[in-house]
Order: structure tokens, then sequence, then C-alpha cells
């Protein structure tokens, strides 16, 4: 689990007990690529976190996939709507790759998060940082070319383009297949 416990204290000093205590409620998965994990319209009590793979999240439009986000090594991942409101939600994720898994009940987590405070508050920065980075996405759409969109991605995630479907980045840029290729030849 080093990719996860890594990632946690990127956010938030978290002890080893702390960890012990999060971690002895995880449930392994494996899972192989291109399998759901969580489908939209369907309740998911669990909270994802990755130690080895990718994921993207997409919901649909008029029939269309539409890329949302990806998550890789030492992320987490959910539906929002079932993490919040316990509610079915919009997003679907889906592994790109085989990917290891470890889930936890969202029950579960909120109990964590009372008892202890270190699990709070790495999940109070965690989901700030997150929110910021959506709203940082969202203003990159609305101000920056695709082109600058892309390049934003690479600085953020260099390896995309050789572990994810150029379809699904062309979605996330919210870009054609076409505009992508091009962007690229050009670099």
């Amino acid at each position: 689990m080093q990719n996860i416990i890594r990632s946690i204290r990127s956010y938030y000093p978290v002890s080893d007990a702390s960890i012990q205590q999060l971690t002895q409620h995880f449930t392994v998965h494996r899972f192989p690529a291109k399998h759901l994990i969580i489908r939209g319209g369907v309740i998911d009590r669990n909270v994802y976190f990755i130690e080895q793979g990718l994921t993207r999240s997409y919901c649909l439009a008029d029939g269309m996939e539409h890329t949302t986000w990806f998550s890789k090594e030492g992320d987490i991942t959910f539906g929002l709507l079932c993490l919040y409101h316990n509610t079915a939600g919009f997003e679907f994720v889906e592994t790109v790759e085989p990917t290891l898994a470890y889930s936890i009940p969202i029950g579960t987590l909120n109990s964590l998060y009372a008892t202890n405070i270190e699990l709070a508050n790495w999940s109070r920065v965690i989901h700030q940082e997150c929110l910021l980075t959506l709203q940082c996405v969202r203003i990159d759409n609305l101000t920056m070319t695709a082109r600058d969109r892309y390049n934003v991605l690479l600085k953020t995630f260099p390896d995309i383009c050789q572990r994810v479907n150029l379809g699904y980045i062309a979605s996330f840029l919210g870009i054609s297949l076409s505009t992508l290729s091009r962007i690229r030849a050009e670099r």
C-alpha cells in the first residue's frame, strides 16, 4: 500500500497508528481493464483507494460518454452523490488498465472521521484540493486554448498518453479527437 500511504501523507501528516486504523477496514480488489467499479444510477457505498492502475470517471449525455476525471496510483475515487448524499449518482468509474484497489465503506470512513482527527483533517484537505483542482479545470476550459489545456494535463499527468485511449483524453479536454491529434503532431 505504498502508493496509497504516500499519497495520504502528501496531503496531511497522518501517523502510522491512524493509517493502521484506516487500512484495517480495507477490502482488496483486483479489477481487470474495462471494469465498471461504479455505475451511474446505482448507489455504491464505498470509497476506493487505488494502489496500482488507472480509472476514468465519465458521465453520459445524449448517449455519449464524457470523461470527467482520471484517477491513478495513490488517488481515491467514489461516486460524489453516493458519498455526500447517499443517493445514486450520475457518474461511472471504469478501470482503464488492470487495477489494484482497496475499498472502505463510506459509513466506516465517516465513523473514523468522527473519532480520528488526523483522518478527518486528511479528508478535509484532500477534498479542498480536489475542489480547487476542479475549479481550475473549469476556469481553464473557459479561458485556455485546447493546446494550453493539453499542456497543463501533460504537466500534471506526464504519462497519460501512454496509459489512456486518446479519445478519453480528447473527451476530458472537451475537444475532438482530430483536434487532439493535430495538437500532438505540432509538439
